[in-house]
């Protein structure tokens, strides 16, 4: 499909259904921790994920190497890719989908900041610096206004937080380093592949890996390598490739709308003034760091 100037009905309906996909995900992940460790349960659905864009890649012909000055940022974007889902999915062992939701969806927010100092030519302007203050407001209610009920670790959200710099930190490499040059996939594909044994050996260091696990926690880590890690970044790195980054990432403010919902009718999560007021404020904050430059 040729390259679009602009988002249509298609992207449109694309976009907010990959927002709904990626707010339950986070659902699926806190469901399936309860049976199996979190940084565990990491590993398997990066082992699993390696496997299926490996088979996918060489059905349609796609070269698995990387040249030789991409080795190094290439083995460092997998340790990063690891970081940031030992966060995430510990994040989610510990606090509220919904709290967790708010936190993480502020990734443009840091790749904003990082893409300032690293990133030639991608300046804050005075939109984007407001977009920062109001994000970052957000994530300050989120961290300090605590007492509306169900799990709120203190320890969940920072790591929520954490995870959230990684995944800019991911971004920024792809941008910024050798990366650039390298096909998405085989990105995906470095990053799953070294990222898995990470992750597996780092299991060992957070308890049992099984809690008494039972078929609905199966079921959700084959949604999660299947569904996820393999359809849906493939499915994202496709939209990329026809549509604007800016307008597709001008749509990463319904993510975390949808991820307190979801959270709030599948869980039970709690949804106090608190949490309404950060997500308001990260969401204006992320429409304006993903606002196009005037007259784009």
């Amino acid at each position: 499909m040729p390259s679009k100037p602009r988002i249509d009905a298609f992207g449109a309906l694309s976009l907010t259904g990959f927002a709904v996909l990626l707010a339950f995900n986070q659902v699926v992940i806190k469901v399936v921790n309860e049976g199996l460790q979190p940084v565990f349960f990491a590993g398997l659905r990066s082992l699993g994920g390696a496997l299926l864009i490996f088979g996918w890649m060489r059905l349609r012909g796609i070269a698995l190497t990387l040249p030789r000055n991409t080795l190094v940022p290439g083995i460092a974007m997998g340790a990063l890719f690891a970081l940031e889902f030992v966060c995430l999915f510990w994040a989610l062992d510990l606090t509220t989908v919904t709290r967790t939701s708010v936190i993480f969806y502020t990734m443009p927010m840091w790749m904003a900041l990082g893409a300032h100092f690293f990133i030639p030519g991608d300046h804050l302007t005075a939109a984007k610096g407001a977009g920062l203050a109001l994000a970052f407001a957000g994530v300050v209610v989120a961290l300090t206004l605590r007492g509306e009920g169900g799990e709120a670790s203190l320890l969940g959200d920072l790591l929520a937080l954490a995870g959230a710099m990684g995944w800019a930190g991911l971004a920024l490499m792809a941008r910024g380093t050798a990366l650039r040059h390298v096909r998405p996939e085989v990105q995906l594909l470095w990053q799953l592949t070294i990222s898995a044994p990470l992750l597996l050996v780092a299991a060992l260091f957070f308890g049992p890996l099984l809690r008494a696990p039972e078929v609905i926690h199966w079921a959700g880590l084959g949604f999660q390598i299947v569904v996820i890690v393999s359809a849906g970044f493939l499915f994202w790195l496709w939209l990329l490739s026809i549509y604007p980054p800016s307008s597709v990432a001008a749509f990463s403010f319904l993510t975390p709308v949808f991820g307190v919902l979801m959270g709030w009718l599948m869980l039970g999560d709690a949804v106090g003034p608190g949490i309404l007021i950060a997500l308001a404020l990260v969401c204006a904050g992320l429409i304006l760091v993903n606002r196009p430059p005037r007259g784009a």
